[in-house]
């Protein structure tokens, strides 16, 4: 049971929301040429198309705020201030990746922000799963794509050492 009002819950899950999708646009302004930089790269034959991206991240930002909305619901952002600071750095080593790869073509820097990002993800889940575990469920969808996005960010790299060196 949350301590606060249906109003301020709303409120709360709007903000979780903003703050996703924030982060979900600083990356996204790096890659405003992904689609045709992507394309132009040699893939591996498992590689999805560029038009999976977008709708996989969308569902995925929602998902990642709904579960820390569910944690800010128990006792805000005091009690439970560890799991969501960690949150909020995971948050932005997601959106340093795009920048990395799309914007800078650093396919290496790329390949080890996202492993990072992996590690922060799971340690995410566990603090979540620890104070609500359907939050920390919830994130179990964003690590799958993580590990696969991780395996597409080598072979990519792999497979491209003059444009992503």
């Amino acid at each position: 049971m949350s301590p606060f009002s249906k109003r301020t819950q709303l409120l709360g899950l709007l903000a979780w929301l903003a703050i996703c999708f924030v982060a979900s646009a600083i990356g996204a302004v790096a890659s405003i040429q992904a689609a045709s930089f992507y394309t132009e790269l040699t893939q591996p034959t498992w590689a999805p198309p560029a038009a999976v991206f977008g709708p996989v991240w969308s569902i995925l930002y929602a998902l990642m705020a709904i579960a820390t909305w569910l944690i800010w619901r128990q006792g805000g952002y005091r009690a439970n201030r560890s799991a969501l600071n960690l949150f909020l750095v995971q948050l932005a080593v997601n959106a340093l990746w795009s920048w990395l790869f799309f914007a800078w073509h650093h396919g290496a820097l790329a390949l080890i922000n996202i492993g990072v990002l992996w590690l922060l993800i799971v340690l995410t889940i566990v603090s979540f799963w620890r104070v609500r575990v359907v939050a920390g469920a919830i994130m179990i969808p964003y690590l799958l794509w993580v590990s696969f996005a991780f395996a597409l960010n080598f072979s990519v790299w792999q497979l491209n050492p003059q444009v992503l060196g």
